[in-house]
């Protein structure tokens, strides 16, 4: 295989369908070497039902104790057989899902970036004035932080080499907030993150409209300067928005 996509899951039943159907595309499929792997930790509601159908592996957490979501990418990563391992959330969409892979084949493979990532918006249907501002503003706050070497990506769209993967230990599991960021700044110390304008894609405003994007910011302010300073995160668990 050449791309391993695997997608963490806790209860995803009304969104994880939309992502698979595209996965799952008999185009898409054809095009590219690709295996879908969802990793569910430990969902109550038809999410390990629906993603029978279409994974090619579903990785069940039944330990006793309440698995985080970097628990649950190292997980689906155990599994992959791929070379290139794509880390996706369950409410995200491909706006051009050829195209994105396209560019990735184009731009990514074969080149000396160690990993990659996109802009994240949302998607035009849904998106108000205050989503353009806020992601344009982020967007671009993300490139700068990997273009001055502190490296960044957010786990809605993180990709990476397998054998960088291995090497850095995968995602940190103590963390239960900000482990998208800490792998990124690992990887930036190691070579380049390409960070992509011309991809991008859509994740669902649903966490923005519960808590706001004062709310949603504050939270990845203070566990982001955590992570970098004391290797730890102030959230004890993330809060699912279902």
């Amino acid at each position: 295989m050449k791309y391993s996509i695997i997608i963490p899951t806790l209860n995803e039943e009304k969104l994880l369908p939309v992502i698979l159907n595209q996965l799952t595309d008999s185009e898409f499929r054809k095009k590219f070497e690709i295996e879908i792997i969802v990793s569910d930790g430990g969902s109550s509601d038809k999410t390990l039902e629906i993603a029978a159908n279409s994974a090619d592996i579903l990785k069940i957490f039944n330990k006793d104790y309440k698995q985080n979501i970097a628990e649950g990418r190292n997980e689906g990563a155990a599994a992959a057989s791929g070379e290139i391992l794509v880390f996706i959330n369950a409410d995200i969409i491909f706006p051009d899902i050829i195209n994105f892979f396209n560019y990735v084949e184009e731009n990514f493979i074969g080149s000396d970036y160690l990993a990659m990532t996109c802009r994240v918006v949302i998607s035009p249907q849904e998106a108000i004035l205050s989503d353009k501002l806020f992601h344009a503003g982020y967007n671009r706050y993300f490139k700068f932080l990997n273009k001055i070497g502190v490296g960044m990506g957010r786990g809605e769209c993180q990709i990476i080499h397998s054998d960088v993967f291995k090497k850095l230990g995968g995602y940190n599991t103590a963390l239960a907030a900000g482990e998208d960021f800490d792998l990124f700044r690992r990887v930036r110390k190691s070579g380049k993150i390409l960070f992509s304008d011309e991809v991008c894609i859509y994740e669902s405003p649903r966490r923005y409209r519960k808590f706001g994007y004062s709310g949603v910011t504050w939270l990845w302010i203070k566990n982001g300067l955590s992570v970098l300073f004391k290797n730890k995160s102030i959230s004890k668990e993330w809060e699912q928005v279902r």
